[in-house]
């Protein structure tokens, strides 16, 4: 009997979390450290971007289980409500940096505009060229934005918002994962560039590794993040009409 003991304890905590919005707010959180655990022992190798490797941990537990994302999602939401608070709490960083942000508006908003609209550009010019239909094309245009902003953007221009969202976590992984070896390449060695160039292209992720690299770095990512969720919310919807009676 003793020896059964431990897996009924583990049944019967398993049989409350699974009935519980903890369920969610639980398979996250232990995702997520499993994940920074590897990634350290990787030595912090983009490769092993903890937030991919939790995104896999989470799908696989939730389809061993066979448990419904809105049953997990009911306790995750908790996390997902923090997204909010953390892209303002960006705005300390940002401001330790102001002097060098005045000094640099004028180029920064040429990236801005440059780096948004390639972005947009190219996303719907690459579906277009495959055949995609108006819902996925609308769903891939803000894909560089972070996820509220993009969700809501898609949902307005007719776009899928759980489709939005699988593809802005996907380019945000990508950007943190290649964003070091691409700027090397293209030898852009300013921090401050490589910053705010990481959070267009790829919003909260990209700015989470930034962060990793420098203080600097990273403010200037969530100004990237931040000025292209704006600038795109703006733009896509006037925007993707005409891309698409041009293309």
């Amino acid at each position: 009997m003793n020896g059964h003991l431990p897996l009924t304890k583990l049944d019967a905590i398993w049989v409350y979390l699974a009935a519980s919005p903890l369920l969610g707010l639980t398979v996250t959180l232990v995702a997520y450290l499993i994940a920074i655990n590897i990634y350290a022992r990787a030595k912090h190798n983009p490769l092993a971007n903890p937030v991919l490797i939790a995104v896999a941990l989470v799908v696989a537990a939730l389809k061993i289980t066979d448990t419904p994302y809105r049953t997990y999602f009911e306790g995750a939401q908790f996390v997902h409500f923090l997204l909010g608070p953390a892209t303002v709490a960006l705005a300390l960083p940002l401001y330790r940096q102001w002097e060098k942000l005045k000094r640099g508006a004028l180029p920064l908003l040429g990236g801005l505009v440059a780096g948004s609209l390639t972005a947009i550009v190219s996303a719907v010019g690459v579906a277009k060229l495959f055949g995609a239909s108006h819902q996925t094309i609308a769903s891939l245009a803000p894909k560089s934005v972070t996820t509220p902003i993009a969700m809501a953007v898609a949902d307005k221009i007719g776009g899928i918002p759980s489709l939005t969202a699988v593809l802005v976590i996907s380019t945000g992984v990508f950007g943190a994962v290649t964003a070091r070896w691409i700027l090397n390449v293209i030898r852009v060695r300013e921090t401050e560039v490589r910053g705010f160039a990481i959070g267009v292209a790829s919003h909260g992720i990209g700015t989470a590794r930034a962060f990793q690299v420098s203080e600097e770095m990273g403010a200037f990512s969530g100004l990237g993040m931040g000025l292209n969720g704006v600038f795109t919310a703006f733009v896509v919807p006037v925007l993707l009409p005409v891309l698409l009676r041009w293309l």
